[in-house]
C-alpha cells in the first residue's frame, strides 16, 4: 500500500471562527480608547456661554457711550491745553519813544521762537524805540533789539541780552483752515497773560497799518483783541502757533476791539524776519 503524503500544518492560517488576531484586537482597543478619550473631553469641556441677550447688548453699548462721556468731562478744555503749552514761551514787550519832550512807554506781546532766546514780535511795537525791554515768563527782564525785521509782513525777532535760566521755545503750528479754533494770548490793555478765544473768519486779508503801509494774505479772527496784545501768538487747540498778533479792525479810529482781528501767518512772520535763530 503505498504511503499517504501528509499536509503540514500553517500557523499562519486565518483564525477559527470566535476567536481574532492580535492585530485586530489592538486596533478595537485603540478605537475604544479613542471614543473613551473623545467621550472625556466632552463632557470635561465647558459649555460655550449662550449668545448675548438684546437687553445685555444694548446695556453694553450705553456703558461705553457713557465712559465716553465722562472721559470727555474729564478731558482739560482746548482753552487751558493751548494756555498750559505757550505759557513758558510768553513775553511781555516793552518800549520806549522819545515825543514831545517825554518818553511814550508801548506794551506789546512775543513769543519765544527758539532755544537761544530769539523772541518774534510785531514790528510796530518796537520800531523807532529808544529802548526795548523783554519780560519773560519766569519774572526775568532784560535789555533788548532788534535783531531781523520785516516791515512788509510787520514782525521783528529781538535778540535778548540776559536769558532765564530755563529757555522754552514755542512749538510752530501750520497754516490754519477758516473754522479752525484759535485762542489769542498777549497783554491786553496791560492786562499780562491774556487769552481770548475765537475761530478763524478768514484766510488771505489785506489791511493797511497806521503807517499807510498795506500789510497782505492776513488771518482774520474774531477772538477779542487790544492794544497789548500786537506780537503775541495766536495758537490753535495744540498751543501751536500759528499766527503772530498784528492788529485789529478800526473803522472808527478807536484803539478798542470791534470784532475783528488780524495775525500774520506763522511761516510768513518766521521766515519774512529771516526765520527763527538757532
Amino acid at each position: 500500500m503505498p504511503p499517504v503524503e501528509s499536509t503540514p500544518i500553517d500557523d499562519t492560517a486565518a483564525p477559527a471562527a470566535g476567536r481574532s488576531s492580535p492585530r485586530r484586537r489592538w486596533w478595537i482597543g485603540a478605537a475604544a480608547a479613542v471614543v473613551v478619550a473623545a467621550l472625556l473631553v466632552w463632557f470635561l469641556m465647558p459649555s460655550a456661554p449662550p449668545p448675548p441677550t438684546r437687553a445685555e447688548v444694548d446695556r453694553s453699548v450705553q456703558d461705553g457711550i457713557e465712559k465716553a462721556r465722562q472721559d470727555a468731562r474729564n478731558a482739560p478744555a482746548d482753552a487751558s491745553v493751548a494756555f498750559q503749552a505757550i505759557g513758558p514761551s510768553l513775553v511781555t514787550v516793552t518800549s520806549q519813544r522819545p515825543g514831545g519832550g517825554s518818553t511814550e512807554t508801548a506794551l506789546g506781546s512775543g513769543v519765544v521762537v527758539s532755544a537761544r532766546g530769539a523772541v518774534l514780535t510785531a514790528l510796530h511795537v518796537v520800531d523807532g524805540a529808544s529802548a526795548v525791554q523783554v519780560r519773560f515768563a519766569d519774572g526775568t527782564t532784560s535789555a533788548a533789539r532788534i535783531a531781523d525785521a520785516q516791515p512788509a509782513s510787520d514782525v521783528a525777532v529781538l535778540a535778548v541780552d540776559e536769558l532765564p535760566q530755563l529757555v522754552v521755545p514755542a512749538v510752530l503750528g501750520g497754516g490754519p483752515a477758516v473754522g479752525d479754533t484759535v485762542f489769542a494770548v498777549g497783554n491786553p490793555l496791560g492786562l499780562r497773560d491774556s487769552l481770548s478765544a475765537g475761530v478763524v473768519s478768514a484766510l488771505g486779508r489785506s489791511i493797511t497799518a497806521p503807517g499807510g503801509a498795506t500789510l497782505p494774505d492776513l488771518i482774520q479772527f474774531d477772538a477779542a483783541v487790544n492794544p497789548g496784545n500786537s506780537g503775541g501768538p495766536l495758537l490753535n487747540r495744540a498751543g501751536q502757533v500759528v499766527g503772530i498778533v498784528t492788529g485789529l479792525a478800526n473803522p472808527a479810529d478807536e484803539d478798542f476791539f470791534v470784532g475783528i482781528g488780524f495775525a500774520v501767518p506763522i511761516a510768513t512772520a518766521a521766515g519774512g524776519a529771516g526765520g527763527p535763530m538757532k
